[in-house]
């Protein structure tokens, strides 16, 4: 219950809203407790003495008191919808917010397809939670205890009835309860496999169809698939007995109050007119009863999914701003100092060890290495994507940890490995590197990293649409505008993670002379190819997650084994060198 407690701190404004929903429960519930009282009366004096003119009087009271149990239940609707749906909103509102603060740790630890589910499926349970437990939650226990109490004013003998059946009743239930409720958690994970699933073939589906594997895709889906069935079936199979559970004690309950009511009419001991009224009372101390247990089942699977919620809320980001953060970069100077790193605590090696590099301000620089040799990881340190778990990285002269974290990446520009563009069109994307650029800065930039020559070609030109994830354009085009995106910034620190892969030689020479022209901007460059580094100032060659050389492409290839090897392989063919 203390998930729920949490989660019900982003009620904020609809708290109004809930309590008139709970007071017209308490006070439609009060109406339909009086008709079965009216009936009662109806039938023993007003039938009894042949009375129309008493029995016209109590059906009006009887079909007023139905009237404004219909117009309550009806506004009770109308509040608990606004709350309902209003709480989900601030509640996904909520995890969206704290999930752009994670850093890059706190992401590894959810898949993107359970943080998807925890913020419409689970939200979703939430919701229904209200909108069908909420009103049976606050009316159960008043018809309930209303009902037993008026059955035993109206016939105690009769009552004695409930004290047997309800007990029954309040065993099946909780047997049933406790079998169900940690399935609800299985049922969600298995909600999240699906997702999953789904979103990887989405996301890969040209690879799919390009290797064919279609059927494999299907297979996989059938698998996950398969498993959210079995999860359900097992779960709302349990779920079920709740009804014929209840159907059953109510109906033998009925019976015995017929019995022994019957003998009793026949004793003299009871009118018709009781028994019909008492009847009602069982009816609603009955459905009562049924309707506790069903909210206990919402309730058993709404504390499944807000434990899912409250972990997306509760987790901590690894990477804050410190309080009174600097919020001014000098400039792009960049030094590690016996900086080691590995992505969690856990893990028994290190993906960067004893780092030790100065890169001054302005100053460009290439970075080597073969794959897995942590090139990207180490660039990762300077926008603090990741914070070293050893050692100090300094920017600007002061250790990267003193910044504000907006103010720190604010000046740095990083083009990551994975290009990724928005839906929207050209504009747009450009826009996020600096919101008030107008057409002659955005051309500028596109000039700058050679877009501008495809860009002209486009229906619309900067305001041509790239659709979902940039589809309509090429792998070489999306490097160039995610290159013109981050230009736009004007960051002191530029960082090309192997940015220009996809794009011809001739093209990336542009580009590096376009960068080499921004006076100022420290450059740092990844890449495979010697040829986008060997101009630098000076080249660092990583080997196995530690700085193995440093250098010009001169020097290097005159000392350097590794150098040389890759320098040959791309170069020469590699066979003079082996």
């Amino acid at each position: 219950m203390g998930d729920l407690k949490r989660l019900a701190s982003y009620l904020g404004p609809y708290r109004r809203d809930l309590f008139i929903g709970a007071v017209l429960v308490v006070v439609e519930s009060g109406f339909e407790l009086l008709i079965p009282v009216l009936m009662a009366d109806l039938i023993d004096v007003g039938v009894a003495r042949r009375d129309l003119n008493y029995i016209f009087h109590k059906g009006v009271q009887m079909g007023l008191c139905a009237l404004l149990a219909l117009v309550t239940g009806l506004l009770y609707a109308r509040f608990a919808a606004r709350t309902a749906y209003g709480w989900g909103a601030r509640i996904r509102e909520a995890e969206y917010e704290k999930v752009q603060r994670y850093a890059f740790a706190n992401l590894d630890r959810f898949e993107a397809s359970s943080l998807v589910t925890r913020m419409t499926t689970d939200v979703t349970v939430l919701q229904n939670a209200v909108n069908g437990g909420f009103r049976p939650l606050l009316r159960s226990p008043v018809m309930l205890g209303m009902g037993v109490g008026l059955s035993f004013w109206m016939n105690p003998e009769l009552s004695v009835i409930f004290l047997i059946c309800v007990p029954v009743l309040g065993a099946a239930l909780f047997w049933i309860l406790r079998r169900v409720a940690p399935r609800y958690g299985r049922l969600q994970r298995a909600v999240d496999g699906v997702n999953h699933v789904v979103q990887e073939n989405l996301t890969a589906v040209r690879a799919v169809k390009a290797f064919v594997r279609g059927e494999y895709e299907e297979e996989k889906f059938q698998t996950v698939n398969e498993e959210l069935r079995a999860a359900s079936q097992s779960t709302f199979r349990l779920a079920a007995l709740n009804l014929p559970a209840f159907q059953a004690v109510m109906y033998t309950a009925m019976v015995l109050i017929l019995w022994f009511g019957g003998n009793m009419i026949l004793l003299g001991s009871l009118q018709v007119g009781e028994l019909t009224g008492f009847l009602s009372y069982v009816l609603q101390v009955m459905n009562s009863l049924m309707m506790i247990s069903n909210v206990f089942l919402l309730l058993t699977r709404s504390l499944a999914s807000a434990r899912r919620i409250r972990e997306v809320l509760e987790e901590e980001p690894a990477l804050t701003s410190p309080d009174r953060g600097v919020r001014e970069v000098p400039d792009g100077g960049v030094e590690f100092r016996d900086v080691s790193f590995k992505y969690h605590a856990g893990a028994e090696e290190y993906a960067l060890s004893g780092v030790n590099l100065r890169i001054a301000p302005g100053q460009t620089v290439g970075i080597l290495g073969g794959t897995g040799s942590a090139k990207t990881t180490l660039v990762q340190l300077i926008p603090r994507l990741y914070d070293a778990t050893e050692g100090v990285v300094n920017v600007g002269g002061r250790d990267v940890r003193e910044y504000d974290l907006g103010a720190l990446r604010d000046a740095v520009g990083i083009v990551l490995q994975k290009n990724v563009l928005f839906s929207g069109t050209v504009r747009e994307n450009l826009l996020w590197g600096d919101p008030e650029a107008d057409d002659e800065a955005l051309w500028a930039a596109c000039r700058a990293a050679c877009a501008d020559e495809f860009l002209e070609r486009l229906p619309g030109g900067l305001d041509a649409d790239l659709g979902q994830g940039g589809v309509n354009v090429s792998g070489g085009q999306k490097q160039r505008l995610c290159i013109a995106r981050t230009l736009l910034k004007r960051p002191k620190i530029l960082i090309l993670d192997d940015s220009t892969s996809a794009v011809d030689t001739a093209t990336e020479a542009r580009i590096r002379r376009a960068l080499a022209a921004m006076p100022g901007m420290t450059k740092i460059i990844i890449a495979q190819r010697i040829s986008s580094v060997q101009d630098t100032d000076q080249i660092v060659v990583l080997d196995d997650g530690r700085v193995h050389a440093v250098g010009t492409h001169e020097t290097l290839l005159a000392r350097d084994p590794i150098y040389q090897e890759i320098y040959a392989s791309q170069q020469r063919g590699g066979e003079e060198h082996g």
